[in-house]
């Protein structure tokens, strides 16, 4: 029989941390007297495989079986009597508790990747009423938009921008961290994908295709699902920095082009051209490109229809003043009910109601008609024979629309949660517009457009009142509701009116160039106006997706431009004092020896960054840390050592630790003494892997500034301000 002293000592002679694991929870109260104030520190709990009884006689039995603690009401001891140890016959706690931690753990990680369980239980009536009209003022919005992005700019049926905005909204309802964002069709995607089914469709004027509609949502869809499928693999591979990777003033140079190129499109169906645009005269090829159109449309202006002219720059005219008014009234105290009014939807409905009763069709104003499957249920599956004989021919705009999108609506996101004070998740918003687009890619009947979120909707989703995705998910009911109900109803609705709708979007866009430009020139910020001008020349002279390629291509080597340049300064000591700071920021800094240059190295080192270091340590010894020609005379001495600074360094990658070594070997081959201060351990470490150590010596690597240059002044480099003024 072993005693409970002997269990102690037993306990005490395991590991700390391995005891620990092991025994979790005191067994009994004999017990813990028993082994002392140790074993209560141990903790033996009922997962215990070898415990001893109560009289210390072991046991062999698994313990998984019994339990301490209170008495439950079913539970009895051996002798059918309270209290003891109980034997307990039900399912194991253990395995009741880790089933519920598991549980729990789901529960908690579905709020991250479903975040509609999170908002959804925790959603109260008090905010239904704003999300309600919010999400029929965005609505009101999306009915006519949708319709006109998707016929005007995608040269799609009418009903696939309402149900492509309607499916993917209640996906991203479901999906989405941001709570005021609206998605939709946006403009410029739109007309990319226009663009890309006109050339597949129609880009041989030699062969007419037997079934355009039927080919043209092929490609839709197909790239539709490849634009879901890029984004929610950036959103899976955590790219939701990508945002911060484009310049701002490259897409705005960008979206300005595509604002004029809109307008070029929609001045034909505004002025009633679009008969001969279809059927030119003499045999004259239609115009493809932007400029080409505008000098079509400038040599055929004979073939206006002046009622559509005189309705579209009426209608035009109605949006852009009570645009205007609304901005100025709104300002005003009590003024706040104006930004209900949906003024899209009121010229919508006046030209539909005015063009029935005044027969305006007979006047040569196109209406849009009955359109064909209004009732029918346009889902199927997106990877069919027709769609995927696109698939190579879809993947450039896919991915080109899938940048733009991301882009756009991760600014949305981030705005709206800085405004409203909650986070967003980029990599959460990825996923869930790709869910959206993928959603949209079953679509297959009416065909679909890319859905992204939108800077101004979102705007407006929120000052109507939107504070939770519900509104985005009523704004989704409403329009299908719209499908079933209110399509009969736009019979006569004017495609004109459509094409304004479009054109507005031209005034939003271009009515910010001018003040960028401003700021731009405000801050003498030139290279950031010349990103904006190339690119807007290159999108409208050649076409958008050159534009937009060049665009990111240059955004992306500028941010490697910027990288790759070391963050590195020469500092000096300020006098009577042991405090050091760079020379270009404090006058009162000196550097202490001539010939000893000594800089701070302000940011980790990697291969990126280290590449640059030793041209960028070649000028400041040269030149210090003024601007210079490289033609210039050197301004100073070559330098007789160098001391790094390393305080602010917190990594370094193998790659440049390698290139570090080399630079400090050439150093070293130039007679030039190099100095380390302020380096950690590990950093040590690693230079004693690569045999910087070993090449320069201990004395060369040094805890502080002081201590190196103590050691400068050492070997005769000259006399330090520190030996003058530090005691």
């Amino acid at each position: 029989m072993t005693s409970s002293n002997d269990d102690s000592r037993s306990f005490k002679s395991l590991p700390r941390n391995l005891s620990a694991i092991i025994f979790g929870n005191t067994l009994t109260e004999n017990s813990a007297s028993a082994s002392g104030s140790s074993s209560t520190r141990m903790g033996i709990n009922e997962n215990t495989p070898l415990l001893s009884d109560g009289n210390g006689n072991g046991n062999n039995q698994p313990m998984s079986s019994w339990t301490t603690g209170e008495l439950d009401e079913n539970d009895v001891d051996h002798d059918g009597e309270e209290g003891g140890l109980i034997k307990d016959d039900r399912k194991p706690k253990r395995k009741t508790s880790t089933t519920i931690a598991y549980a729990n753990k789901i529960k908690q990680r579905s709020k991250y990747y479903v975040p509609i369980t999170d908002w959804l239980p925790n959603y109260s009536w008090s905010l239904f009423s704003g999300d309600l009209v919010s999400g029929l003022s965005v609505a009101c919005l999306l009915i006519p938009q949708s319709m006109s992005y998707a016929s005007g700019l995608a040269g799609l049926s009418p009903l696939a921008g309402l149900w492509s905005t309607a499916v993917p909204a209640l996906a991203y309802g479901a999906l989405g961290t941001c709570r005021q964002l609206s998605i939709g069709p946006e403009a410029s995607l739109s007309l990319l994908m226009g663009q890309m089914i006109q050339d597949a469709v129609f880009g041989d004027p030699h062969r007419k295709p037997k079934h355009p509609e039927l080919n043209a949502a092929a490609l839709s869809v197909m790239a539709t699902f490849q634009i879901g499928l890029i984004t929610s693999i950036l959103g899976l591979l955590r790219l939701g920095f990508l945002d911060v990777v484009l310049s701002r003033a490259l897409l705005h140079g960008f979206i300005s082009a595509v604002g004029i190129i809109i307008f070029i499109a929609q001045l034909i169906p505004m002025l009633g051209m679009d008969l001969i645009l279809a059927h030119p005269e003499n045999a004259e090829d239609a115009p493809s490109l932007p400029l080409q159109k505008l000098m079509f449309t400038l040599r055929h202006l004979d073939h206006v229809n002046k009622p559509t002219m005189i309705l579209s720059f009426t209608s035009l005219a109605f949006l852009i003043v009570a645009r205007v008014v609304k901005q100025k009234v709104v300002q005003r105290p009590g003024g706040t009910w104006v930004k209900y009014i949906p003024e899209i939807l009121v010229l919508c409905v006046t030209s539909t109601v005015l063009s029935g009763v005044l027969n305006w069709d007979e006047k040569g104003i196109d209406i849009l008609g009955q359109i064909k499957g209004e009732a029918a249920v346009p889902f199927g599956w997106p990877l069919n024979a027709r769609s995927l004989k696109y698939f190579n021919y879809t993947l450039p705009t896919a991915f080109v629309s899938a940048v733009i999108g991301v882009v756009d609506s991760i600014v949305a996101a981030r705005e709206n949660a800085m405004k409203y004070g909650y986070a967003v998740s980029p990599n959460r918003e990825l996923v869930a517009l790709g869910a959206a687009n993928l959603t949209s890619s079953f679509l297959t009947a009416t065909g679909c457009i890319p859905i992204f979120g939108s800077i101004t909707r979102s705007r407006l989703n929120g000052q109507t009142g939107g504070r939770t995705q519900m509104s985005s998910m009523i704004s989704s009911a409403t329009m299908i509701m719209a499908i079933y109900f209110l399509l009969p109803y736009l019979y006569y609705l004017p495609k004109a009116t459509l094409a304004v709708i479009i054109t507005l979007v031209v005034y939003s866009i271009l009515a910010e160039a001018p003040h960028e430009i401003k700021y731009f020139y405000k801050m003498r910020a030139w290279t950031d106006f010349m990103q904006m001008t190339g690119t807007f020349l290159l999108t409208l002279f050649f076409s958008m997706e050159i534009g937009l390629v060049a665009s990111v291509v240059l955004s992306l080597i500028l941010v490697v431009q910027k990288s790759s340049q070391p963050r590195i300064q020469i500092i000096g000591r300020l006098p009577r004092s042991d405090q050091w700071a760079p020379v270009d920021e404090d006058e009162n800094a000196q550097e202490e020896i001539p010939g000893v240059l000594v800089v701070r190295i302000r940011e980790s080192l990697s291969f990126a960054n280290t590449g640059q270091l030793k041209e960028r340590l070649r000028r400041l010894e040269l030149y210090g840390h003024g601007k210079a020609h490289p033609s210039d005379e050197p301004r100073r001495e070559s330098a007789k050592a160098l001391i790094m600074h390393m305080g602010e360094v917190q990594e370094i990658d193998a790659s440049a630790i390698q290139i570090l070594f080399e630079l400090t070997r050439a150093y070293h081959e130039r007679g030039v003494g190099v100095h380390f201060a302020s380096i950690k351990p590990t950093q040590i470490d690693k230079f004693k892997i690569v045999g910087m150590t070993r090449l320069l010596g201990p004395t060369h690597f040094h805890n502080n500034l002081q201590d190196a240059m103590r050691e400068i002044e050492s070997l005769g480099y000259g006399t330090s301000i520190f030996s003058r003024f530090s005691q």
